[in-house]
């Protein structure tokens, strides 16, 4: 009998320490998508700026090299929850948001809530229809436009579908903090998905609690970075209290480059890039990517894969072990398998379309639909026209196999707003 006593307390004690080594199958998801930061404006992907907390994701973690968003916050921030190109959404540019219909499109708090995920957005939801309680998510805190940070900017916000004025000695990006803090506590005890648009550093660049009196525009600028760069640390550390870190994917990056008053200041490796928000040139649509999941995804790492914006989607639904919507076309391509150091099966290509404009992008060249092709071996800094007569094989190859892939996906004519899906997101509004 003792014999078998003590076999039965063998057994307990080592189910316990392989039920506490194995990851839990549903990690948190953290999704913190800056506003107009590009590649310069975080100091681990090249800027001259002091980021110390992101720079603690990319060095525990891993940083892409090569991811793409739409130039532009509306059209890029779609492509992110819907993992579908804007000629498909009809969200092309920042006034087409009208376009967009609610009950023909699935955005990823959706999926995620039926995987049985708790789902919150806190920070800004501007430039697509309704809000973010119609489109799946359980809990938001939000408001419209962008740079919205203290109340004598007239701030008006929504906190769970009730409106509230923001009072003198507030900071808003901090409230937000805060209602972030307290969801995650309610939610500790079970899987959670955070969308955070963090509000920095869209301009107006404004002075921040930490900021001293009478700073210079490039001051201010700086101290914007700065306090976004607070704010990622100070909800790590949040999760650190929690006990939370170990089973809780991060991942930031920015909505679009850099905006136009930020340039000269959001250098990489202290030179200037080729282009900048809203165009369709390396530094309006490539931005910094970390994602850092303790224990899991290598730390240190540099990965060269492909991703694009589309991408989120599907990646958040193979780590949250959530079913693809049945019936929709997606252009998300999962990169579930590299975030835990697997090789998994990288993009061969990305795609942008801004407003009438696309372009395909490989590993080494980029064609646009107007039959520019642009040699990005100097890029960022530098995209190098190649003649349509050039004798280059390489050069000659991959504009055949980039004009397939521009034959498969039908940009929007610019402002090309689809009147009937105009008419369907109207009385969809009325109705919601």
């Amino acid at each position: 009998m003792k014999r078998y006593l003590l076999l039965a307390i063998f057994i307990a004690i080592n189910a316990t320490s392989l039920l506490a080594a194995t990851p839990a199958s549903k990690p948190n998801i953290i999704l913190i998508v800056s506003d107009d930061v590009g590649l310069g404006d975080v100091h681990c992907t090249g800027g001259p700026f002091k980021t110390p907390n992101l720079d603690a994701l990319a060095t525990g973690g891993t940083r892409f090299e090569y991811c793409y968003s739409t130039p532009l916050c509306g059209p890029s921030r779609c492509q992110l929850l819907t993992g579908r190109y804007p000629f498909r959404t009809g969200l092309i540019s920042n006034q087409s948001a009208s376009a967009l219909d609610a009950h023909n499109e699935i955005m990823i708090p959706t999926i995620m809530k039926k995987a049985g995920y708790a789902t919150a957005c806190v920070g800004k939801w501007g430039q697509m229809p309704y809000g973010p309680g119609q489109w799946g998510f359980d809990e938001f805190m939000s408001c419209k436009g962008s740079g919205r940070y203290r109340p004598e900017q007239g701030i008006e916000y929504e906190r769970n579908g009730k409106w509230q004025k923001l009072k003198e000695g507030e900071y808003l990006p901090d409230l937000m903090h805060d209602f972030i803090v307290n969801f995650i506590e309610k939610n500790k005890n079970k899987p959670f998905f955070l969308y955070y648009p963090i509000e920095a550093i869209h301009g107006p660049i404004l002075a921040t609690p930490d900021s001293k009196k009478n700073a210079d525009k490039t001051q201010l600028y700086t101290d914007n970075v700065a306090y976004m760069d607070k704010l990622v640390g100070k909800l790590m550390a949040e999760l650190d209290r929690l006990q939370l870190r170990e089973n809780t994917l991060v991942i930031f990056t920015g909505d679009n480059g850099t905006a136009h008053f930020g340039v000269e200041l959001a250098t990489v490796d202290g030179k200037p890039i080729s282009g900048n928000k809203a165009t369709m040139l390396e530094g309006g649509s490539r931005v910094p990517l970390l994602v850092n999941w303790p224990g899991t995804t290598p730390a240190g790492k540099v990965s060269k894969n492909l991703t694009d914006f589309s991408d989120f989607f599907a990646t958040c639904a193979e780590l949250g072990g959530a079913k693809l919507p049945d019936g929709v076309t997606l252009d998300s391509h999962s990169f579930a398998q590299q975030i835990k150091g697997e090789k998994g099966t990288p993009r061969n290509w990305i795609y942008v379309e801004l407003n009438g404009k696309s372009y395909v992008r490989d590993a080494r060249y980029k064609l646009t639909n107007k039959g520019e092709l642009f040699d990005l071996i100097e890029a960022p800094f530098k995209e190098i026209p190649v003649p349509k007569d050039t004798t280059d094989a390489a050069a000659i190859a991959a504009r055949k196999s980039l004009q397939e892939v521009l034959d498969q996906h039908s940009t929007s004519p610019a402002n090309g707003v689809d009147k009937k899906a105009k008419k369907k997101a109207k009385k969809a509004a009325r109705l919601n």
